[in-house]
């Protein structure tokens, strides 16, 4: 059973920087593709970040390009997104997800992924 368990949430004020974890069990990790997305109060559920298994390729949203990067260390089955310069904007529960999938169709959109997190609170206060 895979599992996808996000970490390093937490309230900072704008500018400051956090780094999500995202600890992966159930299956090789080099396997997946990965994703981050964010949920904002009273919004539906958005891309943020992806990468590919290999982690050659990755992309971002325009409003996180400059200020977010996503790796992932297959060593320790673990995804990250430093987030760096946080706006007030960037609020909201984040998800990291898993595409299983050999070729990722879809990887900036939510059917594109087939496991996820239970989500991790970023809270930035002005």
């Amino acid at each position: 059973q895979v599992q996808l368990v996000e970490s390093g949430g937490g309230l900072v004020q704008a500018g400051d920087s956090l780094r999500l974890s995202c600890a992966i069990s159930g299956r090789t990790f080099s396997s997946f593709h990965m994703g981050w997305f964010r949920q904002a109060p009273g919004k539906e559920r958005e891309f943020v970040a992806r990468i590919s298994r290999n982690g050659v390729s990755t992309s971002y949203v325009d409003s996180v390009k400059g200020r977010f990067t996503i790796s992932k260390d297959n060593a320790k089955n673990t995804l990250y997104l430093q987030m760096n310069s946080l706006k007030p904007e960037d609020t909201a529960v984040y998800f990291c997800a898993a595409d299983s999938n050999y070729y990722s169709l879809y990887p900036e959109r939510q059917n594109g992924y087939n496991y996820w997190g239970q989500g991790t609170q970023v809270t930035v206060s002005s």
